[in-house]
């Protein structure tokens, strides 16, 4: 159902729903008589137009003597049902607007938004007026849900295209469930309740962007969805590295997705390739000062065993598939050591890992420090973040299919797809030296597209799913990480139009226009993430550079940017991960309870379903202020030069990559004196490229 109506009685909420195409009507009823319980009853009998139409009648000749039926208001949807002290509220679509489409699937942004007290006024207490209670409803409305959620009633946004052709096991309630919805915990009573989710709409938290673009006379519809994950999600300076399930601070999955319209009996193709960011999986923090714009690292050594990071890399292969491909962007060199102590800490963590893991299950590690290299005006940042990209998308591959003409709109499990045996994979040339002079100690790659004078020729058949990510950081996951993510969208849009077969080559040079379009896409998105988890637009000097603007206006601009996320950080940050922690139920009130507000800084609880709880005083005191003086840069790390890319045998025990939307690398193997780096490049033999699976 997509539009409903409400009305109420001084007993009830009746909330009528009908389907797109007026076919059928439903209601739903909430009692409104209890002060502080959630009552839902669904009528199972489908009514027509002129029945409901006289439903309602009978229920207002029923009421008259308590003021009889009155309508309420027109929604798109329910986000959830949330209690503070005492009664319920109900929080309501109201205005949507259509943001884009996928496959004829409409995606939509809220534009305005209701919370609805379910109690008549008359059974509510002195409670329900409370200050605290209302300072709890203003701290839930202090979360826009008009910025950057988006919804879709017949499309699973929360999940990446591959997943929604291909995995059929998560549907209904389980899809609430998954980590990029965010009123999972809002929805949970009615959905429990009824044991559908036909009144809800499941929100995801991000970035959405949809463009029409051309090459060669060829249109194309780009679209970039950045979701965010709920799991330990917060604030710059208050949620950071990982928590003891392995979720990390600022984990966010970003999906490209291109794909062309049906015309002259040719089907629609359809592309996407997903990349995600996260923040460095160890137990370290940083406290907002009002004296300090850059706060010290403080490296907790509670799990020396990397037991959470461990983890974290599981669940990404659980997501993603094998192998799991890292790039880490954080510096190499500082006067004064804060982001080296976790480069050596997470350089450790991966050596002591990758001890347990074999072949392409081994994690890839790869340092490149962003940072010196944007100084350094010989070095094209964009061109060597690129010459990454493709290694990792030799690895990784994209997902590519037709989709045939009978598309119905109920549904993705009635599309069907059939694979492209027939496209080129031009996208890297093999190197193989090791340069054990790197005294830099960290990746470089080089080398890695086909230049035109090639005597190979390199002619595979593609993979047409993809298995395993690539995973970018560096501190915030904010600026640097955004660069390093448009170059990958970059190298992998090449990619994809050329699966679409619009182009012959992947490479697409950064002067082209489609370079320049994505560029601004990436920006915004950069921006808005950051906005989200720091307070301000991002940091784009590489950007800026690129676009050549003025650069003192640049200064200027990266100025302010950073005044304003220190203000934000230090002064209103608490506030916002309060409400971070009231819409996600980390944080449920209780008569009697100290109130959230009352709580010190998130960083030092725990929060429980039932409260809040104060963390153990033995692991507070694991966290020290660490006052390395510097030799930690001498410990031996990843030194590549090239990276060698070997053609080998599927393994028999990989998961079955139409449930993935990563790609597949082997894990890059840290020595004693140096990095050695193997990769198997996934052949997909023909028997498992022909099908045309009904969906």
């Amino acid at each position: 159902m997509q539009k409903f109506r409400l009305y109420e009685t001084r007993s009830k909420f009746y909330m009528i729903g009908r389907d797109k195409n007026r076919t059928f009507w439903r209601v739903l009823k909430i009692d409104r008589l209890e002060p502080s319980e959630l009552n839902i009853f669904e009528d199972s009998t489908l009514y027509s137009d002129i029945e409901c139409c006289d439903l309602l009648r009978r229920i207002h000749e029923g009421n008259k003597s308590t003021g009889g039926l009155k309508f309420v208001t027109t929604c798109y949807g329910i986000i959830g049902f949330i209690k503070f002290l005492e009664p319920y509220y109900m929080l309501l679509i109201t205005k949507r607007r259509k943001i884009g489409t996928i496959c004829g699937h409409t995606i939509y942004a809220i534009t305005k938004s209701e919370m609805v007290p379910i109690p008549h006024a008359i059974e509510r207490s002195k409670m329900a007026y409370s200050k605290d209670e209302n300072r709890y409803k203003k701290l839930l409305c202090s979360v826009d849900l008009t910025k950057d959620f988006f919804f879709s009633y017949s499309y699973n946004v929360m999940l990446s295209l591959q997943r929604n052709l291909s995995d059929h096991n998560t549907t209904g309630q389980s899809l609430y469930e998954t980590l990029f919805v965010w009123n999972e915990f809002l929805t949970r009573g009615i959905r429990n309740n009824l044991q559908n989710t036909s009144w809800t709409v499941a929100l995801v938290y991000g970035f959405f962007k949809q463009v029409k673009l051309s090459i060669s006379d060829n249109e194309f519809n780009l679209t970039i969805i950045a979701r965010r994950s709920r799991h330990y999600a917060g604030t710059r300076y208050l949620k950071r590295g990982v928590n003891e399930k392995g979720r990390v601070a600022n984990d966010v999955e970003t999906e490209q997705i291109v794909f062309t319209d049906a015309r002259g009996g040719r089907p629609m193709q359809i592309s996407s390739v997903v990349q995600i960011r996260g923040s460095i999986p160890l137990f370290w923090s940083q406290e907002a000062s009002r004296l300090n714009i850059k706060p010290d690292i403080i490296l907790s050594r509670k799990d020396s065993n990397f037991e959470a990071t461990r983890l974290h890399f599981e669940n990404l292969v659980k997501r993603y598939g094998n192998p799991i491909i890292i790039l880490n962007l954080i510096k190499t060199r500082e006067k004064k050591p804060r982001e080296t102590i976790l480069r050596a800490e997470f350089a450790n963590a991966v050596r002591s890992l990758n001890k347990n893991l074999k072949g392409e299950n081994r994690l890839r590690f790869l340092h490149w420090d962003l940072h010196r290299h944007s100084r350094c005006k010989a070095t094209n940042v964009l061109g060597q973040l690129g010459k990454v990209a493709a290694y990792a998308l030799k690895l990784t591959g994209i997902f590519y299919c037709p989709v045939t003409s009978n598309v119905r709109l109920d549904g993705f499990s009635h599309y069907s797809y059939t694979e492209n045996n027939n496209v080129t994979d031009h996208c890297i040339t093999e190197q193989a030296s090791i340069n054990k002079d790197n005294v830099d100690k960290e990746t470089e790659i080089i080398n890695c597209y086909c230049s035109s004078d090639e005597n190979k020729d390199y002619s595979v058949k593609p993979q047409m799913l993809q298995s395993g990510v690539l995973r970018t950081n560096c501190i915030d996951c904010l600026d640097r990480t955004n660069v390093a993510q448009y170059a990958y969208g970059l190298a992998a849009l090449g990619c994809q139009l050329q699966a679409l077969g619009f182009v012959e080559t992947p490479y697409i040079d950064l002067d082209n226009p489609l370079a320049k379009e994505l560029m601004e896409i990436y920006e915004s998105m950069g921006d808005t993430l950051a906005f989200q988890y720091g307070g301000s637009a991002a940091h784009n000097k590489i950007f800026s550079e690129r676009r050549g603007q003025w650069k003192a206006a640049a200064q200027s601009q990266e100025f302010i940017r950073t005044l304003q996320r220190y203000y934000n950080n230090t002064y209103l940050d608490g506030d916002k991960q309060k409400a971070i922690n009231l819409l996600l139920g980390h944080f449920q009130p209780q008569q009697g309870n100290p109130a959230l507000w009352e709580l010190d800084s998130d960083q030092h609880y725990t929060v429980k379903k039932h409260g809040l709880y104060v963390a153990d005083d033995s692991v507070r005191s694991t966290i020290k202020r660490s006052l390395s003086d510097g030799n930690i840069l001498s410990e031996s790390d990843t030194t590549i030069r090239n990276l060698n890319v070997t053609n080998d045998q599927n393994s028999s025990e990989k998961p079955d990559k139409r449930f993935l939307s990563g790609s597949t690398p082997d894990i890059y193997t840290c020595g004693s004196d140096i990095c050695h780096c193997r990769a198997r490049q996934n052949q997909v033999s023909d028997s498992n490229c022909t099908p045309s699976t009904q969906l």
